[in-house]
């Protein structure tokens, strides 16, 4: 990472606001926090449910956001604001290379299939040493307890290293998201 330029940190994230208000309270306080770090925010390019919202929150306390989207999915997920910046795609697979290439760390909030797909993207990639780039998963309320028992399960079964526990850190929330990505992003 250049240290003269701020990070651009990614964030995945749902589409839709899911059914606990502290989902939606969660993303708007990455939003507003990567604000006040003085990052930027790469994000799939919608502004429906808590991906709008994380980039509506970060625009608002005067981050840079650069929303990239499929073109596929620009009639369903409209821009945040006539003041995003968007990069338009083929494929959804454009766009994650596009993520992983433009972002210094990943996001991780609630969502459904999408998100999974973007945090195993690039938690493989880290396993595979195509990058390093920290990867905080933000478990509000316990969303994510069942995919990290799962990937302790995975490793306990011999289908993965115990290194791969460390590939992202399991944040409580979205404060401690925000330290960790904090010290991360200075070590």
């Amino acid at each position: 990472m250049d240290t003269k330029q701020k990070p651009a940190i990614c964030v995945f994230c749902g589409s839709s606001y899911g059914d606990d208000p502290a989902f939606r309270d969660a993303a708007r306080a990455i939003g507003t926090g990567i604000a006040k770090a003085g990052w930027s925010v790469v994000f799939g390019g919608g502004g429906n449910g808590l991906m709008g919202d994380v980039a509506r929150s970060a625009q608002a306390g005067g981050a840079t956001v650069q929303g990239i989207i499929p073109a596929f999915l620009q009639l369903l997920e409209p821009p945040i604001s006539a003041e995003e910046r968007l990069i338009v795609t083929p494929h959804i697979q454009e766009r994650k290379a596009l993520m992983l290439q433009m972002s210094d760390a990943f996001v991780v909030l609630p969502g459904g299939l999408g998100t999974f797909d973007e945090f195993f993207e690039v938690a493989v990639e880290a396993q595979l040493g195509v990058h390093d780039k920290p990867i905080v998963v933000v478990n509000v309320n316990g969303y994510y307890d069942a995919l990290d028992a799962m990937l302790h399960a995975t490793v306990k079964a011999g289908f993965a290293r115990e290194k791969t526990l460390k590939l992202y850190d399991l944040a409580d929330g979205p404060q401690d998201a925000l330290k960790i990505l904090e010290g991360r992003l200075n070590a």
